[in-house]
């Protein structure tokens, strides 16, 4: 006897499993999917009235500021002027009490704080006032200035005060709208733009949306050949998955450029303010006469030292941004013109002009190899080897030894400089490089160092397709390797041995 398994179902109608998958999805509720329109739609519509919102309390506190800086401007022109007039009086208090001020506040204090008169209240009512802030400075300084906000909600109370020749202080104040307040008293233009401005951006981001969308809904995913409703945007879909890479690489570069941008101005801003300091500090003391007459030579001294500093590193922050602007746009215009000039005569200048500081330092100069011609910028490639020399020197030891080499590698010119100084820690060798990166901070700046030689180095070699390599143990020395790119028209003695180690 067979059993029926179908639960009284005929045999046409017995239920697949296909259909017992359908027949359940029928009993589940339905979720729909959220329109691309309305996402886009939402999205542009919610940016629009919050920009609209902030635009508006942003330009209330904006216009509140602008009435206080007026209004400090306003009160401070007319303390000077009044106080003036009651220096020239023989009763501050009762000239003060006569004149007609509308709707300004004017107190005058002695010098230990009590308030001799009031425009506004009894002047007996009033505290000692010596605690005030714009008091206090006007007593120390000869004049102060405050803002504090008042009892009264959403308004601020402005104040400046001088100090009158017989040593009182006169104040004047008056009260201006706050930002709520200002607010608050244009609420109802405000909710009229508001209203306007949101049914705008209603009706434009509407607009907008539809016709965003209306490409992608025009496309038909019943045509024979189209087994995914959107096989049409698959091209699209792989060209853009092969840009993503790219895309990401590029913006990851544009975040390291960001980054470093915004570290260099950090540390500009810091190396020009040391020098200056220093100036304007020695300076002041020389201007007012603290200074003995022994120690001006002294401070002097100073003064120049830290001009040159400041001039060296302005110089070298020129270059840079130079460099970094051509580099960035591939127009080397600005760089002069390229021209072929002798690695070792540029080289030999370098020496020459560097010996006295290579004697001061008790330091080693030497330069070996011929003539070794390269097609570049003369101006730059001067500065570089000049930078790779003096850093040298910089982070030598007394005794010591800077031996630069020039010659040929193969076709390849080839300029090196050996130091016999401190080396470089292996954890710092790709940093030095670095804009403002120093190994020794005390010894670079007693120096005279920017901190921004290394970097120039690598820029002008990037200039001129140049390869840049680094040697170094700690308490052995340095050897800094700039390898040209080869050419047949370059001409120079043959080095097989290449650059020495350090």
């Amino acid at each position: 006897m067979r059993v029926d398994t179908t639960g009284g179902l005929g045999a046409g109608d017995r239920a697949t499993p296909a259909r017992l998958r359908d027949s359940a999805a029928l009993l589940l509720p339905v979720r729909r999917a959220i329109s691309l329109r309305d996402r886009i739609f939402w999205a542009l519509a919610s940016v629009s009235v919050l920009a609209s919102l902030l635009v508006t309390i942003a330009s209330a506190y904006v216009l509140q500021a602008t009435l206080t800086i007026d209004a400090h401007a306003t009160l401070s022109r007319e303390c000077r002027i009044i106080g003036s007039v009651l220096d020239d009086s023989a009763d501050a208090a009762r000239t003060l009490s006569t004149m007609m001020l509308g709707n300004e506040r004017s107190t005058l204090i002695a010098p230990d704080g009590t308030v001799l008169f009031d425009s506004m209240t009894d002047a007996a009512d009033l505290p000692n006032h010596a605690g005030r802030s714009e008091v206090a400075d006007a007593l120390v300084t000869g004049s102060g200035s405050s803002d504090r906000k008042s009892q009264t909600v959403g308004y601020v109370s402005i104040y400046e005060a001088i100090r009158l020749a017989d040593g009182s202080v006169l104040r004047l104040s008056e009260d201006r709208a706050g930002a709520m307040a200002l607010l608050w008293s244009s609420l109802a233009w405000i909710v009229g733009i508001l209203a306007g401005l949101v049914t705008l951006s209603w009706f434009t981001s509407l607009l907008l949306s539809r016709r965003l969308i209306r490409p992608v809904l025009r496309i038909d995913p019943t045509r024979p050949d189209c087994q995914a409703p959107y096989r049409e945007l698959e091209p699209l879909v792989q060209r853009l998955s092969s840009q993503q890479e790219l895309l990401e690489e590029q913006m990851e570069r544009l975040r390291d450029i960001d980054s470093m941008r915004s570290e260099f101005t950090a540390n500009v801003t810091h190396e020009l303010k040391t020098p200056i300091s220093s100036i304007m500090g020695a300076s002041e003391l020389i201007r007012d006469g603290i200074v003995r007459p022994e120690d001006v030579r002294g401070f002097a001294r100073r003064i120049n030292s830290d001009a040159q500093r400041l001039s060296s590193l302005v110089s070298d922050i020129l270059t840079l941004s130079k460099l970094d602007e051509s580099e960035r746009s591939l127009d080397l215009t600005a760089l002069g013109s390229s021209s072929p000039c002798d690695l070792y005569e540029v080289a030999r200048d370098a020496c020459s002009r560097l010996q006295p500081k290579a004697d001061a330092a008790r330091v080693s100069l030497w330069l070996e190899g011929g003539p070794t011609v390269v097609t570049g910028y003369p101006r730059l490639v001067d500065e570089m080897v000049s930078n790779l020399v003096e850093n040298a020197i910089r982070y030598n030891v007394p005794g010591g030894s800077v031996t630069m080499r020039v010659g040929m590698r193969g076709h390849a010119p080839t300029v090196s400089v050996r130091d016999t100084g401190v080396g470089i820690a292996p954890e710092n060798q790709e940093k030095v490089f670095e804009r403002f990166f120093r190994v020794d901070r005390s010894r670079s700046r007693a120096s005279g160092g920017t901190g921004l030689g290394l970097a120039i180095v690598k820029h002008v070699a990037n200039v001129h397709g140049a390869k840049l390599s680094l040697k170094s143990r700690p308490g052995k020395g340095t050897t800094i390797t700039v390898v040209f790119p080869a050419s047949t028209d370059t001409q120079g003695p043959q080095d097989a041995q290449g650059a020495p180690e350090a």
